[in-house]
């Protein structure tokens, strides 16, 4: 069984995304479960409806889930389990208050020496404590290692893991919480940053009696342009906003799967189903070093994937930003031209916005309205748009008087409602059967 834990604390970002796609993936493969675990136990941080949020971008890259789990359902059991321990001298009750441990943390620092929690400090302050005391896992005198598939063979040695905190008022720490509900986990993907709990976690099952069987993977964390980790000061960082520049959800996700994996890259095209991906994919082959972040290239397989679309698939777009003109297989060599133009659906609706504007609208974008204007009575002459671009311009440059960067620049504006853009012949070709249309708008 597989998992992807999200915490409803923030919005989704890409490298969450990533452990998603890719623990489905693994799921697919290995013909296992894949749950999604809703990591709510830090109640001060939840925000309310943030995981309806987390769901509906799974729904929107069709990363179903056989179980959906709120991980605060399972407090009893970590209760429980964290009794269980204390019964049998696995952990112990700590009186320390936070005072006390800044205190001993403060003294380590002016020693220059690694802050280490004592075993022996556990009851000083036992009659002095009005709040419920804190559980700790005893520290054991063993190195801790594991293989990571990603990275390798990584160690801990002992001294580095004191008796650490599994419960506080009565409420799971992070490392409590998880080490229990992965007991059935068979691999568990998650980032990078995850690694330094791992031997926190390997202990805490090992003290419960779990299984021994369950494999790792952390994936490097995704940098920006910068070389430095991608954040909130980074827009596509975010899922959302990715989603709302109009970027299709399978463009989005071949491209983080393909981020850090250059192998699985030479073996697919960018517009690769997830299907094809199941087939070919292999976590062990994922690169051990942070990969960065290229919007450009991410537009680029968005772009592909557009255009391997039916053109039906874009009516609706179309028709939304033209609501008066009916949008069907006749509009079809205009949607072609547009989405052959664009690397969006946003793109798309924006430019058939523009397209079909006002001619007052355009008028205001036109440098020079005396020459828009000549361009404008010429166009409104023409009784048929029959004929071809070469003949149409010859007329218009006779007629206007205006040539060069005179005429084309504003029979530009008057035809798109933009300064620059696609060959005008081909804009021309286009937009012909809507061109009386639009030059009366």
């Amino acid at each position: 069984m597989l998992r992807f834990a999200p915490s409803p604390t923030g919005d989704m970002h890409i490298g969450n995304l990533r452990a998603a796609i890719f623990n489905y993936i693994m799921a697919k493969k290995l013909g296992e479960r894949f749950i999604i675990r809703i990591e709510d136990t830090d109640i001060s941080r939840n925000i309310e409806n943030k995981d309806k949020d987390i769901l509906e971008i799974l729904d929107t890259f069709g990363l179903s889930y056989d179980s959906l789990i709120y991980q605060s359902n399972n407090f009893p059991r970590h209760r429980d389990l964290a009794l269980k321990l204390i019964k049998e001298g696995r952990a112990f009750y700590c009186y320390c208050s936070k005072e006390f441990l800044d205190e001993k943390r403060k003294e380590a620092v002016d020693k220059k020496i690694a802050f280490r929690y004592d075993d022996k400090w556990a009851e000083l302050e036992r009659g002095d404590r009005r709040e419920s005391p804190i559980i700790r896992l005893r520290s054991g005198d063993e190195d801790i290692s594991f293989i990571d598939c990603i990275k390798g063979e990584i160690s801990f040695g002992a001294r580095e893991l004191d008796s650490f905190v599994i419960m506080r008022n009565e409420i799971p720490t992070y490392n409590f919480a998880c080490s229990i509900d992965d007991e059935l986990m068979s691999l568990i993907i998650r980032g990078e940053d995850h690694i330094s709990n791992t031997p926190k976690q390997i202990l805490i099952k090992k003290a419960l009696g779990f299984p021994d069987n369950v494999k790792y993977a952390h994936l490097p964390i995704i940098l920006n342009e910068q070389n430095k980790k991608m954040s909130k000061r980074d827009s596509a960082s975010s899922v959302k906003w990715l989603l709302e520049q109009g970027l299709e959800p399978r463009a989005i996700a071949n491209y983080l799967i393909l981020l850090g994996n250059s192998k699985l890259e030479s073996s697919l095209s960018e517009t690769f189903s997830m299907q094809e991906c199941i087939e070919h994919f292999n976590i062990q082959r994922v690169s051990k070093t942070s990969p960065i972040f290229d919007y450009k290239k991410l537009a680029q397989i968005n772009r592909s994937i557009l255009r391997s679309k039916d053109i039906a698939d874009f009516y609706p777009i179309a028709q939304s930003s033209v609501s008066d003109i009916v949008i069907d297989e006749r509009s079809d060599e205009l949607i072609l031209a547009v989405v052959q133009e664009c690397g969006s659906r946003k793109e798309i609706g924006d430019m058939f916005a523009d397209i079909f504007s006002s001619i007052e609208h355009k008028r205001t974008l036109c440098a020079d309205r005396e020459k828009f204007q000549k361009i404008l009575d010429s166009l409104l002459r023409i009784e048929s748009f029959d004929m071809d671009y070469h003949s149409l311009k010859d007329f218009m440059i006779k007629e206007t008087g205006l040539k060069g960067r005179d005429f084309f620049k504003p029979f530009r504006v008057v035809l798109s409602g933009r300064e620059s853009g696609m060959e005008l012949e081909k804009l021309y070709d286009a937009l012909r059967q809507y061109l009386y249309a639009i030059i009366r708008r």
